[in-house]
Order: C-alpha cells, then structure tokens, then sequence
C-alpha cells in the first residue's frame, strides 16, 4: 500500500508505467483477470446505456477498446487518457475514434458537455478522487449519468480472503512472465488492495454532488459498477 501513496503522489510515474505496457496492456489485462474483464466492459456498457446521437466521455480510455462499443452505438464518444502511450496504440487499432489527451483533474470541456461520463479501472490512479468526480460532474449535462467500473471488495470472506492472496503473490509473479513492465502489475495490486469498498465510494459520490447513487456488484464484488446523476 505504501507503494501506491508514494505513486499517488508522483503522476507522472503512473503515466510512464502505462506508456510502457500500453502495446500488450489489453493481452495482459485479459490473462490477469482470466477472461473477465471482457464481461466486466459489457456490464459497464450495459449499465451507460448509450444511444444514437448521446454525447459520451470515456475517461481514462487507455488504448480505447473501452470506448469501441459506445461508438458502435451511434453515440458521440471522446476517448480520454493521460498517457499518450495508450492513445498511440489506440490510434494505431482503432483510427475513427476522437482520442484526447486530457487530466481527470482539468478537463478540456465545457461544463454540461456530456450525456455520460464513465471511468473503468481508472479512477484509482488519480490523485485525488473527490476533485476528479467533481470535475466530471462539471462536464456531465444536469440529469445525465456517470457509470464507473473498478476494482471492488469481494462480499464473501472465503472469496476476499482468496483474492488478495491471488493480488499479492500471484498476479505479481504471473505478471513477471506475461508483461514488460511487471512493476506495473505490483502497483495494480497495492492500489486495489488500497481502495475504497463499495459503501465508502457510494458515499464519496454522493459528497461530490452526484444523485440517485447506486452499485451493482460483478464477479462477487471483485469488481463493483458504481452509478449517479448530476
């Protein structure tokens, strides 16, 4: 966990470690999580809802697969992601999307932008989490929605139990044979471990002025989908 306060407060070490597994990020994501998050980004999408014609920002879009299905849609959607790395190689596989490097903390839009804002496994590598739903809920139209998909808190004491010990030894290892930048993967299993349950970000949202906040539980609460109005 210290590790992840210590890079909490250094940014610019996060972004240089996603720039650097950003050309397998999407492999490696899917081997680490055995095939989940796969289902995880259809809940996430089931869960905005997006129409033809809505306004969409996809935060911390990474390399963009997350944002693919919302313009499949119809949906207006802006990628967006701090490190460039990412975008490159989403620009690389998937050249139609509007890609845009932004800051969580300092949004390159107009207040009341978007229909739906969402964030997938991102929010944790930000500095500070209160400021960035703040600033989301400023570029998110009155009564439109924001969905976030992130790591959670398993309900099941056998299951929590199980699933730090995986975070703590044996994704660390797994990520020393399949990635090229294992260290990435430590400070993925520090900031999970570091997070916030399900309760406490429901609280945190509403303290930041979202509305109507509920969540809904996947994989047994390894991952939660928090949703809210503005």
């Amino acid at each position: 966990m210290l590790v992840k306060a210590d890079l909490r407060r250094q940014p610019s070490q996060v972004v240089s470690m996603f720039d650097a597994t950003a050309s397998r990020y999407d492999l490696v994501n899917d081997i680490l999580s055995l095939g989940q998050d796969r289902a995880w980004r259809r809940a996430t999408v089931s869960a905005v809802a997006p129409k033809p014609g809505q306004v969409i920002l996809d935060l911390a879009a990474g390399t963009g697969t997350s944002s693919a299905p919302y313009a499949a849609s119809g949906a207006v959607v802006v990628a967006a992601d701090l490190s460039y790395g990412m975008l490159e190689v989403g620009k690389r596989r998937l050249g139609e999307l509007f890609l845009v490097n932004a800051d969580a903390l300092a949004l390159p839009f107009a207040a009341e932008t978007f229909d739906a804002v969402t964030i997938s496994f991102g929010l944790r590598n930000v500095v500070d989490t209160a400021a960035a739903l703040i600033e989301l809920r400023r570029v998110t139209k009155v009564g439109g929605r924001i969905v976030i998909c992130e790591f959670a808190t398993p309900t099941l004491s056998v299951l929590r139990f199980a699933y730090h010990q995986y975070l703590r030894h044996v994704l660390p290892n797994l990520a020393q044979v399949v990635s090229s930048n294992p260290a990435a993967y430590e400070y993925l299993s520090e900031s999970i471990l570091a997070w916030p349950d399900q309760e406490q970000l429901a609280g945190l949202l509403k303290r930041t002025g979202w509305k109507t906040v509920s969540w809904k539980n996947l994989s047994a609460g390894i991952v939660a989908l928090h949703r809210g109005y503005a």
